[in-house]
């Protein structure tokens, strides 16, 4: 019992320099817990972004509206803060469905094998024929404008990849020993998936989820951009840049600071994918 005890704490240790010796991880890590700081406490840092003030439109950065107005005399800085909370709500609301969904499916497919596996994997290359962001326009052009409906299609096109990966684990792992061991025991197929293949195939799931959370984020941003996302006045960080676009000539301000809140998430979310492969599969890092 107490070597499996120091076991467990060698491995945490190991883990944690791992951790430790890459900037990079620690950086994204850093910028991941701030963002969600900012989301969590939006309203304490931040006034109301919907309130409007003609007199002070397009004004620059200053003591009172630390990144200016827009053109309507929206802080702004507000405007930002609160739309850190949409964003992080897009991104990982996309990440959860597209996981589940996902990841049961392909679980189904691997195990089951078969006409269950066929049928599966070509549902999942009928969403793989089509380019992603034109597809997920298409799901959200078909079902309206809107937040709700920007998730449901940004997640539509983000599933058959985790499909795909845990397949791809279940297959290798359902022809192990300890696999064939349970199966000997007695154990239904369902036991097997749930009990032994599933928390050895989890690894790759989470390292791809927390990559993907930045991919949703951009894409969401993206589609609010051209219209098929929120809609004004929400603060969501690609509607808000489309919103200021026309003005940016004379308050670069207004749409710029949404513009590098994305890349700052998007770079947070994939440094820490980058840190999560190293520490959860080491013999998966890229080589130097």
């Amino acid at each position: 019992m107490i070597a499996t005890a120091n076991d467990k704490r060698l491995v945490r240790n190991k883990a944690l320099r791992r951790f430790l010796r890459n900037p990079g991880t620690v950086l994204g890590s850093a910028l991941a817990l701030l963002l969600l700081l900012v989301a969590v406490f939006a309203p304490q840092i931040s006034g109301d972004p919907l309130a409007q003030d003609l007199a002070v439109r397009l004004q620059p950065p200053s003591a009172e509206h630390l990144l200016g107005t827009d053109q309507l005399g929206r802080d702004v800085w507000s405007r930002v803060v609160h739309g850190s909370r949409i964003s992080l709500r897009i991104g990982l609301t996309v990440v959860g469905v597209a996981l589940l969904l996902g990841g049961f499916i392909g679980l189904v497919a691997g195990m089951f094998g078969g006409l269950v596996d066929e049928v599966a994997m070509r549902i999942t290359d009928i969403f793989f024929a089509f380019p992603a962001l034109i597809l997920a326009m298409a799901i959200a052009g078909a079902l309206g404008p809107s937040l709700g409906n920007l998730m449901i299609a940004v997640a539509a096109v983000t599933w058959p990849y985790y499909a795909r990966l845990i397949r791809a684990q279940v297959l290798s792992l359902k022809t192990l020993d300890f696999v064939d061991a349970s199966r000997a025991l007695g154990a239904s197929r369902w036991r097997q998936a749930l009990r032994h293949v599933l928390p050895n195939a989890i690894t790759p799931l989470l390292v791809q989820a927390s990559f993907d959370v930045g991919a949703a984020i951009l894409t969401a941003a993206g589609l609010g951009f051209i219209g098929f996302g929120a809609q004004p006045p929400t603060p969501e960080w690609g509607a808000v840049v489309s919103e200021t676009r026309s003005f940016i000539s004379e308050a670069p301000w207004a749409s710029s600071a949404p513009a590098i809140a994305i890349l700052i998430t998007v770079l947070a979310f994939n440094l820490l994918g980058d840190g999560l492969r190293d520490i959860l599969d080491p013999r998966g890092r890229r080589r130097s």
